[in-house]
């Protein structure tokens, strides 16, 4: 069974290039789909012509991330109301609440997750949700809206076992990358990942970023793509004491049923 990549940012400029030779090394390296994450507004209708471009291939996510909610008005809003309704679009997002950067004031953060959230019921798709140093805010909003929209992950997890806990106890999913392979700030994963029960646990790059630091050798580039997912899964199943087969098997089938692949 293939890999499902559950967040590639092939949006980004960087693939523009090479984005075919790039889809081709996935293939080589085992990663058959992948759901290119919609950040912006114009990211967004960027994953969804992605996808359309590569059906059965790609799909697509539609949301404005944190960092960009300052940019956010009831055109946006009106933009991811239609870009969730299609097909293409697997899940509402990424949205939620970055309080690390604050490239956006935290009060209009909180209104546009609520917004976004908002659409997630509406349409009935899931969410694809980011958070960082902002648990508290986060699980108080999205426990108003979790029990009406069909499924959430928590993408890009990196955070504490507490935080771990609140989101397995509101049936969320939970999404790992690369940031488990870097020994300064991620290590804690390898211990927290064995928490998180097979049928909650999916797998991403989050690619151009998060380039696992334990790769050898590394792309001179340094950019991450979907090809090194292989590496991501290898070093989970390891941290699970699973089979590299049984962790492949198992990600593939939780995301499947997730985005409706």
């Amino acid at each position: 069974m293939d890999l499902i990549d559950i967040g590639a940012n092939l949006t980004h400029d960087s693939f523009r290039p090479d984005l075919d030779d790039v889809l081709a090394r996935a293939s080589a390296h085992g990663v058959g789909r992948m759901v290119v994450t919609g950040a912006s507004r114009e990211g967004s209708e960027h994953a969804l012509a992605l996808a359309r471009a590569h059906g059965g291939r790609l799909y697509a996510t539609a949301g404005v991330h944190p960092h960009h909610a300052i940019e956010y008005d009831d055109h946006t809003h009106d933009l991811l109301r239609h870009l969730a309704q299609e097909p293409e679009v697997r899940a509402v997002g990424e949205t939620g609440l970055d309080y690390n950067r604050n490239y956006s004031p935290r009060d209009v953060q909180r209104e546009v997750f609520e917004r976004q959230l908002a659409i997630a019921v509406e349409v009935g798709k899931p969410l694809f949700l980011h958070q960082r140093d902002a648990h508290h805010d986060f699980i108080a909003i999205l426990r108003k809206y979790r029990d009406r929209v069909p499924a959430a992950v928590v993408h890009c997890f990196t955070d504490t076992e507490e935080a771990l806990r609140d989101y397995l106890d509101l049936d969320c999913h939970i999404g790992i990358t690369g940031w488990i392979c870097d020994e300064r700030r991620g290590a804690h994963l390898r211990e927290l990942v064995k928490l998180i029960p097979a049928n909650r646990l999916m797998i991403e790059t989050d690619a151009p970023y998060l380039l696992p630091r334990t790769l050898r050798p590394m792309p001179k580039d340094r950019r991450n793509e979907p090809m090194y997912l292989a590496h991501i899964r290898d070093e989970v199943a390891r941290d699970r004491g699973e089979s590299i087969a049984e962790l492949t098997a198992s990600t593939a089938r939780v995301s499947e049923a997730f985005f409706g692949l």
